[in-house]
């Protein structure tokens, strides 16, 4: 681990971050209940447990101060009519935010709040989404073709909480619909006042 300042290489085409110290495979077997189409699911996961996407993060201390980085690819494909994505997640320390910077392909970032605001930012190669303090967030791959490449930065003290949204699910869905990218309601979410 580094204690000086450093420049890395990145690869935008390839997803390729020099001196990554850590590497994250989410196959679809790790994405159960993830998906609205169960039955899809366990057809595609029968025949093959696809990598839905990757993680390559350059390691530092997990502190307030540093800055965590690197890159993720979301490959592409769908389960029944939702395009592959990430798992998603709030941050531990709820009040830190992140910025997704787009090096490759196409894509969504679903974010909501815990009190359940939402929204939904498209973004293509070059674009940078910034994700707000409180937001959980989620990138989808909206390309049948390419991998979604983004270079990710957030505090040291972040951390990551999946199983609320392993839990409650995103309000909205990203989902092919009669071949055009739709953005639709998640009819497993639970609201707030459920919870």
């Amino acid at each position: 681990m580094m204690d000086h300042p450093f420049t890395l290489k990145i690869s935008p085409e390839r997803g390729y971050l020099e001196l990554f110290s850590n590497h994250i495979t989410r196959h679809l077997s790790a994405m159960r209940n993830q998906f609205l189409d169960k039955d899809a699911y366990e057809s595609i996961l029968k025949k093959e447990d696809v990598l839905v996407y990757e993680v390559y993060e350059s390691k530092r201390p997990e502190i307030a101060g540093e800055l965590l980085h690197g890159i993720s690819i979301v490959h592409p494909g769908k389960v029944g009519d939702e395009y592959f994505m990430t798992k998603g997640h709030f941050h531990s320390e709820l009040e830190t935010a992140e910025v997704y910077y787009c090096l490759h392909g196409q894509g969504m970032m679903v974010m909501e709040t815990p009190e359940g605001s939402w929204t939904v930012e498209a973004f293509n190669a070059g674009d940078l989404v910034y994700v707000s303090p409180r937001w959980a967030h989620r990138s989808v791959n909206t390309s049948l073709i390419e991998d979604l490449i983004m270079l990710f930065v957030y505090p040291g003290n972040a951390g990551h909480d999946y199983r609320t949204i392993e839990r409650q699910g995103f309000r909205k869905m990203i989902v092919d619909k009669d071949s055009q990218v739709a953005i639709v309601d998640n009819p497993h979410w639970i609201s707030p006042e459920e919870r």
